[in-house]
């Protein structure tokens, strides 16, 4: 036969009236499932509602919430890593882009510096001459 507790707030009050249960030969509903929880519970900084039924229900709860965010942090993960792609190309057209400016910059000032040569070299071929 199993006896219905409410009043538990920890493990070690579970475990208790569990010993005071089985000295009247009986058992606690459902001891291992709720010591469990109760244990997870302690280790997790959550307070029991004092009952099985409440302390399932929250567990419950809990397991939902961390299976949501677990799954809106991979959703985020996916779509970052579906803009990685897009954001390496644009990385790509940007040093392209700015490789070109260099090089036109290069390709500049080696021109004036050309003419300059050409044109100083003119003046002083006319002075020869």
């Amino acid at each position: 036969m199993a006896i219905r507790v409410n009043g538990i707030q920890s493990e070690e009050e579970l475990e208790k009236a569990q010993a005071a249960a089985k000295a009247q030969g009986t058992t606690i509903t459902n001891y291992s499932d709720w010591s469990q929880i109760l244990k997870e519970f302690a280790e997790n900084g959550i307070e029991s509602t004092g009952s099985y039924a409440g302390d399932v229900a929250k567990m419950k709860v809990i397991q939902e919430a961390v299976a949501e965010y677990i799954a809106d942090m991979q959703a985020q993960q996916t779509v970052q890593q579906q803009l990685a792609p897009q954001n390496k190309e644009e990385e790509k057209v940007q040093n392209i882009t700015e490789t070109d400016k260099q090089q036109n910059i290069k390709a500049n000032a080696a021109g004036a510096n050309t003419e300059e040569i050409l044109a100083d070299y003119m003046k002083f071929y006319h002075l020869l001459m």
